[in-house]
């Protein structure tokens, strides 16, 4: 038996499109309204009348989309969100895209099809049309420490001041030859970081050591070589910026291994304050966000939207963070 999935192929639409068209409620062009329903007569394609004739009632089930389950910055948010739904009824499932587009889909249309209630998703990058599509539809979504724009509802962190403040607290030091290590500039909240440090070095009348400014790290070991490359390139650097916890601890392993301290000759700032970076040698001083604080707004947000039913104006809720002092910066 055919599915929503393979008839969106046949018609060359999203899956949520061929939803709207069955639904009858939401306006579709007569165009892409006539190749799916074409599409839905070549491939006998029946829905399930069980789930349809459910619409409206609330399973008491959100589902949390993430793209990478090994990834520390998310269990302290998850605890928040499990808390959430916990307190007001609610049950969490967890899927893991590995930043996948087409996993994303699959989860989207599975857990639509055990109808549940709304969605929270971590997965946000240029292109996500799955998650547009749900928003265009009208179906309950968040989206957590990720943003796209104002279209979508958010609760996100204020990644421009918070990395303006942690290069300022750098510079506050005597440090003036600042690298950065930073992720793909594809993703908002690396370009707010990226943005919040130039402004800094700026404001302070440093010029930017292009030469130490790597984008696109990915992970501690890609921090690793980046820091290393840096280094052998005899850039002249008397700090590091690393815009999350692994990165910078990639970055010490490379400077120690070239031989140098941290921070005798180099300091190291971090971004994320996960469970580890006290751990570190030297204890590492970063940026703390609030992932837990996060995931309870975001799954309160949902709830609220999927309990009173209303459609309003994507709002984007922004949280601070704070700069804690450790070892690894003079």
């Amino acid at each position: 038996m055919s599915d929503i999935k393979e008839v969106a192929k046949k018609a060359n639409v999203s899956p949520s499109t061929v939803s709207r068209v069955i639904g009858g409620k939401i306006p579709v062009a007569e165009e892409t309204k006539n190749r799916v329903l074409a599409a839905i007569a070549e491939l006998r394609y029946r829905p399930n009348v069980i789930a349809q004739g459910l619409k409206g009632v609330s399973t008491k089930t959100i589902g949390l989309v993430i793209p990478n389950v090994r990834s520390l910055v998310f269990p302290a948010a998850i605890r928040g969100i499990e808390d959430v739904a916990k307190k007001n009824g609610y049950v969490v499932v967890l899927c893991n895209t590995d930043e996948d587009f087409e996993q994303e889909r699959f989860y989207i249309e599975t857990l639509r099809s055990r109808l549940v209630d709304g969605f929270i998703f971590s997965t946000a990058r240029p292109g996500a049309q799955n998650i547009i599509d749900l928003e265009t539809e009208g179906f309950p979504v968040v989206l957590l420490l990720r943003q796209l724009e104002c279209r979508v509802n958010a609760v996100v962190l204020d990644n421009f001041n918070s990395s303006y403040q942690a290069v300022k607290y750098l510079i506050s030091r005597g440090l003036t030859n600042i690298g950065l290590i930073n992720g793909p500039l594809e993703l908002t909240l690396y370009e707010e970081r990226f943005s919040g440090y130039k402004k800094a070095m700026e404001e302070a009348g440093l010029p930017l050591p292009e030469q130490a400014i790597v984008h696109g790290v990915e992970g501690g070991e890609d921090a690793y070589l980046a820091t290393k490359g840096i280094l052998e390139s005899g850039a002249k650097v008397d700090a590091f910026f690393a815009t999350n916890d692994p990165k910078a601890l990639g970055a010490i392993r490379a400077v120690k291994d070239y031989g140098l301290s941290v921070p005798g000759d180099i300091s190291i700032m971090g971004f994320d304050n996960l469970d580890f970076a006290p751990l570190l040698d030297p204890p590492l001083t970063t940026v703390a966000q609030p992932f837990y604080e996060m995931g309870a707004k975001a799954c309160e947000r949902l709830i609220s939207m999927i309990e009173e039913k209303r459609t309003e104006k994507p709002r984007i809720d922004v949280l601070a963070a704070k700069v804690i002092v450790r070892g690894s910066v003079i």
